[in-house]
């Protein structure tokens, strides 16, 4: 990632002792939260590399679970975030994987929730550094999504003419594409959509967007609904 200004350095307000492995990872569970549209009622938590080995003693397991509950990187709750998921009833699993990870500060979440319906969502996730992150991968989609700019995330089907017409309705709002990112399961399968925009994203967009032909799903990530909120 290429760092665009001297903030995206220093990192954003937060309740320490890392950028990298506490505000970075409470903002990979903000993420999750988000797509997942609810606080989990269980999430399997895997930390990687440079996480694996020292998640419990930077408080990184804190951290995720303090973004899952939807706590900003600078929330006081942050310390309490495991006794308060424990409260709501929230099922908490950590474990250290092994094998390959994209990045030293990588953790893989696995989310699901009964209410208000069935929802399931896994997600990786890595903290590069500075409260940066990189969401890498959604529901087994590659993706790219950094958190930085309000998202839609589109599940549709893999037709002909789908991304132009997501795209038309954007021109017409006059919402910039910062950044796109495609993946699919296979030819004429399942495919998800990952657009980084400029400005914030109009309801109604959204509405026209779900009733778009092929269009299975839209989710929207903005972290600035949060960061700072407290």
């Amino acid at each position: 990632m290429r760092f665009k200004d001297v903030f995206s350095i220093i990192g954003p307000s937060m309740v320490g002792p890392s950028s990298s492995h506490t505000a970075g990872a409470v903002r990979i569970g903000l993420v999750a939260r988000q797509l997942l549209g609810v606080t989990p009622d269980k999430a399997e938590i895997i930390f990687y590399g440079s996480f694996a080995a020292t998640y419990q003693g930077h408080g990184t397991d804190v951290a995720v679970v303090s973004g899952l509950l939807g706590f900003a990187t600078d929330d006081r709750r942050i310390p309490q975030a495991l006794d308060i998921a424990e409260e709501l009833g929230v099922e908490l699993d950590f474990e250290q994987g092994k094998g390959l990870h994209p990045h030293p500060n990588t953790v893989k979440l696995i989310l699901s929730a009964e209410q208000p319906e069935a929802r399931k969502l896994t997600l990786i996730g890595t903290s590069i550094g500075g409260g940066n992150i990189e969401i890498v991968e959604v529901n087994e989609f590659a993706v790219k999504l950094t958190g930085v700019y309000p998202t839609l995330v589109i599940r549709h089907a893999d037709r002909p003419g789908v991304i132009a017409d997501l795209t038309s309705l954007l021109k017409n709002e006059s919402v910039n594409i910062g950044h796109m990112s495609v993946d699919r399961k296979g030819r004429s399968g399942d495919a998800l959509t990952v657009l980084e925009l400029d400005g914030a994203i109009p309801a109604e967009l959204i509405e026209r967007i779900q009733a778009t032909a092929h269009v299975q799903h839209v989710y929207t990530v903005d972290l600035s609904q949060t960061e700072g909120s407290s």
